[in-house]
């Protein structure tokens, strides 16, 4: 299958853009532009306020955040190195419950040379020290120096790589990326080409196997007749599917809307990953503590501000952010992991109203078998008008002799018991 693939490493397409988003460890909040990076095609202007028009609410706060409350700063850029044009930096404060400095840095190129190779650099792909496209002026740690530490591999957060999305329209040279007139079949090789963009890789480096690279082809997005996405684990790829005409043309939308707001739904694909790998983190520890009930409390109101804030499977009425929102969740598997916190912290909560239960029920038994000898004793006394403080005596202790004989008792030993099993869990 991949021998009949024509390669791609070599090839450069009319009109290539490339993002790569990487976890940071916010130090302070930036001296920056509030807002995402504004890019700008004609009078359109992709700020927060017309980004929030294309989201729902919930999801525009949780990209972009508050009038007083951002979220969300950009600082434009100009620097060029061998054939990359860094346009740009964003931040995306992307707090957790555990790790309030948690952020993602975005950075934004325009690729002048063969971009397959500058994808399978950042995957780390036979990456030596002079490829790697993260170096010299593009270094984060350079980028970011005094606001964010670009070095976060201890956290549950980091990828063993940055993320990338990568946008290709191509020439007329490019057939196997284009449709066979308007409205004509795709050839089998767009796809493949698609996919090398997204997995940053060459068949040398991952040859699908023929038995199942229609699984693998199949989550193909059709945006339209003109382009198509594929959204990985490790990266996302934009296609297109007819010649790039130059200035004016559609793929110079299309190339905006990659970087803006279909970035923005796969951002938020990415809170959703983080928050989900910290709850499951969480779930993993409510045992080593032995206040349990206090864990599992915390836990509950985690996993509530999480739905509350982040948890969203639409996005927009616009379709394809949805379609590559649910795309990525599909990818690590989001929405089942969800739902296995859900359930096992319902039985984490089942499992704290049992011991409570118990505890009011051992707290009962104990009352009863301590005052009702004491109170039947002093009962008597009353009803027989006694004021003698040597009867009084005896009769206390009667009823510690009588508690002692029901403790010895089963119903006494239950007690005990249950109480000795609250008090190590509590």
């Amino acid at each position: 299958m991949t021998s009949n693939t024509p390669p791609l490493h070599n090839i450069t397409g009319a009109r290539q853009e490339l993002t790569v988003v990487l976890p940071v460890r916010l130090l302070r909040a930036p001296n920056w532009n509030e807002g995402p990076f504004p890019f700008e095609l004609g009078s359109r202007r992709t700020d927060a306020e017309t980004r929030s028009t294309y989201f729902a609410p919930a999801s525009a706060r949780a990209l972009y955040g508050t009038p007083g409350r951002p979220r969300r700063w950009y600082l434009p850029l100009d620097i060029k190195q061998e054939g990359l044009h860094l346009l740009g930096l964003e931040i995306l404060r992307a707090a957790t419950a555990r790790r309030s400095e948690h952020a993602l840095a975005v950075m934004h190129f325009s690729v002048e040379r063969p971009l397959l190779p500058v994808l399978r650099a950042l995957a780390g792909r036979r990456r030596n020290s002079t490829d790697y496209p993260l170096t010299g002026p593009f270094d984060p740690a350079g980028l970011l120096v005094g606001i964010a530490d670009a070095v976060d591999s201890g956290t549950p957060f980091a990828i063993a790589q940055p993320y990338s999305i990568a946008f290709m329209a191509p020439s007329a040279q490019h057939a196997p990326a284009l449709r066979r007139g308007i409205e004509g079949h795709l050839p089998a090789t767009a796809d493949r080409w698609l996919w090398q963009l997204a997995s940053r890789s060459t068949p040398d480096d991952f040859p699908l196997p023929p038995e199942t690279a229609n699984d693998q082809l199949k989550d193909a997005l059709r945006i339209s007749a003109d382009w198509s996405a594929l959204v990985l684990r490790q990266g996302a790829a934009f296609l297109g599917h007819r010649r790039d005409s130059g200035t004016g043309d559609f793929f110079e939308f299309g190339a905006l809307h990659s970087r803006t707001v279909y970035l923005d739904a796969l951002l938020l694909g990415a809170l959703q990953r983080d928050h989900i790998d910290e709850l499951t983190d969480e779930l993993s520890e409510v045992f080593t503590s032995s206040r349990l009930a206090r864990r599992v409390a915390l836990l509950e109101r985690n996993i509530a501000v999480f739905r509350s804030t982040y948890w969203r499977q639409h996005l927009t009425a616009h379709g394809p952010a949805n379609d590559l929102l649910l795309a990525f969740q599909n990818q690590h598997r989001l929405p089942a992991r969800f739902q296995e916190i859900l359930a096992e912290a319902a039985d984490y909560s089942r499992l704290v109203q049992t011991q409570e239960s118990q505890q009011i029920s051992g707290a009962l038994g104990v009352l009863t078998i301590l005052g009702l000898p004491l109170g039947t004793a002093l009962g008597v006394l009353q009803v027989l008008d006694d004021h003698s403080v040597a009867h009084l005596l005896l009769a206390i202790g009667l009823s510690v002799v009588a508690t002692a004989a029901v403790l010895t008792t089963r119903y006494g030993r239950l007690v005990v018991s249950s109480l000795r099993g609250v008090t190590r869990r509590a």
